[in-house]
């Protein structure tokens, strides 16, 4: 088991994802990033499939089937898609993806930048966390087509213009124009 490797890797991502949510005016949000993951059931699946390259809920797919560390993260971090799907009785599916309001949405860009960050270190680029979305966007059929859009949308600006205009765009627009 990797206990301070991953306590490290997680504490990393907590601080720049952080740094970001400050930035763009989240405060509570950038404060209260990720904090399941020192709970005893994700952290342990943590430590128990580190890597350090990638997230250890991938390996403990590969090993287990599974990963209960997500399946718990899932369901308290509303950053992440998965959070917001519930049942539609209109539906022909029954689970659907809810809209996710645009501060999460934000979030979740913050979140995506750091972790790109974090797990490629030297190889990160501006276009990483885009690139990363655009391969397993169409794996995401559950997610609500105006989510998908803004994330899209926003994932695209940072790749395209950078940290710097993306981040005043969030703030400044995106944010306030609900």
């Amino acid at each position: 088991m990797k206990i301070w490797q991953h306590f490290k890797t997680i504490t990393d991502h907590r601080i720049r994802v952080m740094i970001k949510c400050f930035k763009v005016g989240l405060i509570w949000q950038g404060l209260t990033h990720d904090l399941s993951k020192y709970s005893p059931t994700e952290f342990i699946e943590g430590c128990r499939f580190y890597q350090g390259d990638r997230s250890p809920n991938n390996k403990a797919r590969e090993v287990t089937g599974y990963s209960f560390a997500w399946l718990h993260h899932k369901g308290r971090n509303k950053h992440h898609f998965e959070y917001w799907i519930d049942y539609d009785m209109k539906s022909p599916r029954v689970l659907e993806g809810l809209d996710m309001p645009r501060k999460y949405i934000a979030e979740m860009v913050m979140d995506r930048i750091s972790a790109c960050e974090v797990y490629q270190k030297e190889n990160y680029t501006q276009r990483s966390a885009y690139e990363y979305f655009m391969k397993g966007k169409e794996r995401h059929w559950f997610v609500s087509k105006n989510t998908m859009n803004d994330l899209e949308m926003l994932l695209l600006m940072m790749a395209e213009k950078g940290q710097k205009e993306t981040f005043r765009y969030i703030k400044n627009e995106y944010l306030k124009n609900k």
